[in-house]
């Protein structure tokens, strides 16, 4: 803590995710955020100028020199593992941005550690605090879904790492994640998946190689069935969500709105309040110790890390895959 009694943040990464956690923390008066690192030094320099903080090119040396709180990690896809064994080693609690790695045996060694060491951890799954799915999580209480559709219909970002399966992991797993979790939020866990998956040519984008059209069929352990199709060959954000159907009830979730249909029109009410703020607000705290209330620890988004990484992998063997035996698999490696 700082002698003012703030709490102490770093940076591991200062890309935009880093940026929009910053724009909300900066606003607390109980944080001070006192360091950046990522390996474009003159992007953590930017952003530490922001607030005040200092930079560095390495998550190593901020964590050498700076007596720090907590830790964000904001970093891509490929860049997850040694960051966050740092933040353990040093007893850190840590916020790390979805998704968890690019393969399954990473994130299953960091849970194991997190649990071992007993730090906090909270992760990105933001939807989860959104009034709007607090609403539809009390709809579904007495009348739980039993078929659900989820869509991430959308154009292809502009970093060149994301257009390769093998920095991103691709579009399942560094963006349809947020539509997988929040089916296992309030639907279930996940039992098997299969998955279809296309490839365009684009040449505005070459290099491309992740998948640019995606279908798969779900089945949850509660016996409920559902169907997630995405694209990234769009120019401009079409639909991401979740609609569940249940006896005699339709829902429609976004991460801006929900939809409640019984038969009488379709009323459509907007998500009030900041999801970020709202999860940003819970890890700091806990960090504090008034209170552990974070929605998505490292384990639990483990469970939707799973099933995403199981539903890639469906899409290039061509057959069914069973999230349990993942689990099984990478524990095994």
């Amino acid at each position: 803590m700082t002698d003012d009694g703030r709490v102490k943040i770093g940076f591991v990464g200062a890309g935009g995710i880093a940026e929009r956690h910053v724009e909300v923390l900066r606003g607390m008066e109980d944080v001070h955020i006192a360091a950046f690192a990522d390996t474009d030094f003159a992007r953590a320099d930017r952003l530490a100028a922001t607030v005040g903080g200092e930079a560095y090119n390495s998550h190593e040396d901020m964590l050498s020199i700076q007596a720090l709180d907590a830790v964000y990690i904001c970093v891509p896809p490929f860049a997850h593992g040694e960051p966050e064994k740092a933040a353990i080693c040093a007893g850190l609690p840590f916020f790390v941005e979805k998704p968890l790695s690019l393969d399954l045996a990473t994130a299953e060694r960091l849970a194991q550690d997190v649990e071992r060491n007993g730090i906090v951890t909270a992760v990105g799954y933001h939807w989860r605090y959104l009034d709007t799915v607090e609403e539809a999580r009390g709809l579904l209480t007495d009348n739980p879904a039993r078929l659900v559709s989820g869509y991430w219909l959308d154009q292809t970002p502009p970093p060149r790492w994301w257009w390769q399966v093998e920095r991103s992991g691709g579009q399942i797993v560094e963006q349809a994640t947020h539509v997988v979790d929040l089916a296992r939020h309030l639907v279930g866990e996940i039992d098997e998946v299969y998955a279809q998956a296309g490839h365009l040519s684009r040449p505005d984008f070459p290099d491309l190689d992740v998948a640019t059209s995606t279908a798969a069929t779900v089945r949850f352990v509660n016996g409920t069935v559902g169907t997630l199709a995405a694209t990234c060959m769009l120019r401009w954000g079409h639909r991401t969500g979740l609609h569940l159907f249940c006896d005699g009830l339709a829902i429609e979730l976004s991460d801006r709105e929900i939809m409640v249909d019984v038969g009488r029109g379709r009323p459509v009410r907007t998500a009030q309040d900041d999801p970020v703020l709202r999860e940003d607000r819970d890890f700091i705290d806990a960090v504090k110790g008034l209170g552990n209330r974070i929605r998505c620890p490292y384990g639990e988004a483990l469970k939707s890390h799973r099933a995403a990484l199981a539903i890639a992998r469906s899409a290039v063997i061509g057959r069914p895959v069973r999230v349990a035996g993942m689990a099984r698999e990478a524990v095994d490696a």
